[in-house]
């Protein structure tokens, strides 16, 4: 597993990896990324050359492991896609008070491995009250340790097992992708992005 939105990762590269993915829609897929600008960026890309948002069965998240890193939910608040989701995992601290309008599902983890960092109970119990508060279907994957099974999944006796209620909608299936074609609107892209660069600086 690996983050698609990697910096080493052309957007022609991706757009052939959406192309799959949109073919076989009978799968979900879910892309997490750490990387919330790339993700943006490419969201623009793919809707201006298919007029579409990324369909709804692929759904599009971020990664939150602390509050210095709620700006990325902001970001993928702009990713045109009919899904989103938050991972807030490995949770190694307080994320604060959070925004999840446009966010359809939360997933909340403590870290695993040997020099994992313990998750506090009143961070995760923080981040439940507010997906209950603002409507978020929220999923308690685990409270971490050597194992990731080490200490359960239970909360004040409690499973969090909650899946958003998506509507499928995939009207890219049957647009048949040119890889040049992308390739050139990708290029056409990244040039007029160095332009407007230029023209700030």
């Amino acid at each position: 597993m690996s983050d698609l939105f990697h910096e080493k990762a052309s957007f022609e590269f991706i757009g052939k990896c959406f192309d799959i993915m949109i073919k076989t829609d009978k799968h979900t897929y879910q892309i997490l990324t750490k990387r919330s600008h790339n993700m943006m960026e490419f969201s623009d890309v793919f809707y201006d050359y298919f007029g579409y948002k990324i369909p709804s069965h692929i759904w599009m998240g971020v990664s939150v492991e602390n509050e210095d890193n709620v700006w990325r939910i902001d970001e993928l608040r702009k990713v045109k896609s009919e899904t989103k989701f938050i991972s807030f995992e490995p949770l190694v601290g307080s994320v604060g008070k959070i925004n999840l309008k446009g966010i359809d599902w939360v997933i909340i983890g403590g870290e695993s491995g040997f020099n994992y960092r313990k998750v506090e109970k009143e961070w995760i119990l923080e981040i439940i009250k507010q997906c209950k508060k603002q409507k978020v279907a929220v999923f308690f994957k685990q409270w971490g340790g050597i194992r990731p099974k080490s200490k359960g999944r239970e909360i004040n006796g409690r499973i969090y097992d909650e899946y958003p209620k998506i509507k499928f909608s995939n009207p890219l299936k049957k647009i048949e992708f040119n890889e040049i074609a992308f390739a050139e609107h990708c290029i056409s892209h990244e040039v007029l992005k160095r332009k407007q660069v230029n023209v700030i600086q």
